[in-house]
């Protein structure tokens, strides 16, 4: 069994993420998964029967948000509803970034009801020890 190391305030920043998505709904429940992938992190979620100029991709500081809106179809008086469960109207998930990404390289792709976000990770800076000489 592989030891993981347990940070606390991702289990915080995780408990508010699902906490609002409700709130903030409309359109399914905006399930997504978010993985890195070489030096990419890549986010994909399932908003189908939703076109492709209807979602905003957006990046700002460390977190990506995808909002839209499904259309509500005009309702013909001669349906006579049992159970109504797909959502209309608009969505909006925001999601914290586990590293920061070079945003001007972020790119979207939408095929078959999937938006899939890549987000090219930054370099990272090689922490280490630096001597400094101190002038005289």
């Amino acid at each position: 069994m592989a030891i993981v190391k347990w940070e606390p305030f991702g289990e915080l920043d995780r408990f508010f993420d699902e906490f609002h998505a409700p709130m903030l709904g409309g359109v399914g429940d905006m399930a997504v998964d978010l993985y890195e992938d070489g030096n990419n992190i890549i986010a994909e979620m399932s908003v189908p029967g939703i076109e492709p100029d209807k979602v905003e991709v957006t990046v700002e500081g460390n977190y990506l948000r995808v909002c839209g809106r499904r259309e509500e179809e005009k309702e013909k008086k001669t349906k006579q509803f049992y159970s109504k469960e797909i959502r209309r109207g608009s969505f909006e998930r925001a999601l914290r970034l586990p590293a920061p990404v070079n945003e001007a390289k972020v790119s979207a792709e939408y095929r078959d009801g999937v938006l899939k976000v890549t987000l090219p990770k930054l370099a990272e800076k090689k922490s280490g020890k630096v001597k400094v000489v101190v002038k005289k």
